[in-house]
């Protein structure tokens, strides 16, 4: 019997890294912040009669969150490899991610552009404009890696783009590990809090990417030794 439960173990962990139900899950939890963040929002400017008046604004606002929802919870399932071999899903939800983001992105960059807030909140919309803007190069190159055919470069520009959308939801981890113990801060200490929401993604991204790589370039090397 304990023969029996050593195997078994192994075989429901590959199991499950396979099916990717775990990364989903948290994924999904991570952007289930910033989402419920956005539906708030979207009930605020229907019910506010002064958005209408800036239309521009409450425009770009309405298509960043349901495009940035879209991204993110969309995205989320193609971080499952098993759902990755399925070159339809794959594609099909490839075909409406990456619209979703580049109208989440650019959104982005017009709400930061066309800054209309405080004084004190303009280095909290700088940082949000250079992360909005990085998300639209990583998505373009995204693009061309995927007309190329290289499917390693794709997966990874997306993974970066995708790093990026769902920091809303390190972003309210990070307030929470740094406002509970040491109390609210200001204007000042939002930015900074903020930019390491994105960076922590960012980094996140990074290792995940090179895990990839790592795993990828292990299966060649079998695969000649097999070879050979």
């Amino acid at each position: 019997m304990s023969q029996q439960m050593r195997t078994s173990r192994p075989r429901a962990t590959q199991k499950a890294e396979k099916s990717g139900w775990l990364a989903i899950t948290g994924l999904l939890l991570l952007s289930a912040i910033p989402v419920l963040g956005g539906v708030f929002r979207l009930r605020e400017i229907g019910a506010d009669p002064e958005s209408t008046a800036l239309l521009a604004s409450s425009v770009a606002m309405v298509a960043h969150i349901v495009a940035m929802t879209v991204f993110c919870v969309l995205g989320a399932f193609q971080f499952s490899p098993a759902l990755r071999t399925r070159r339809g899903w794959h594609r099909a939800a490839g075909r409406l991610l990456i619209p979703a983001g580049f109208i989440a992105a650019l959104s982005a960059t017009w709400l930061a552009v066309f800054f209309g807030g405080r004084p004190d909140e303009f280095a909290l919309a700088m940082v949000r404009l250079v992360f909005a803007a990085a998300m639209t190069v990583f998505l373009v190159r995204a693009v061309i890696a995927i007309q190329r055919r290289d499917f390693a470069a794709h997966g990874a520009w997306m993974t970066r783009a995708y790093a990026i959308a769902v920091s809303g939801g390190t972003q309210a981890l990070v307030f929470a590990l740094w406002t509970i113990p040491l109390g609210e801060v200001d204007a000042f200490g939002e930015t900074w809090l903020v930019a390491a929401a994105f960076v922590i993604n960012s980094v996140v991204a990074e290792l995940l990417i090179r895990r990839r790589s790592g795993r990828r370039t292990r299966e060649v090397s079998s695969r000649g030794a097999l070879v050979s």
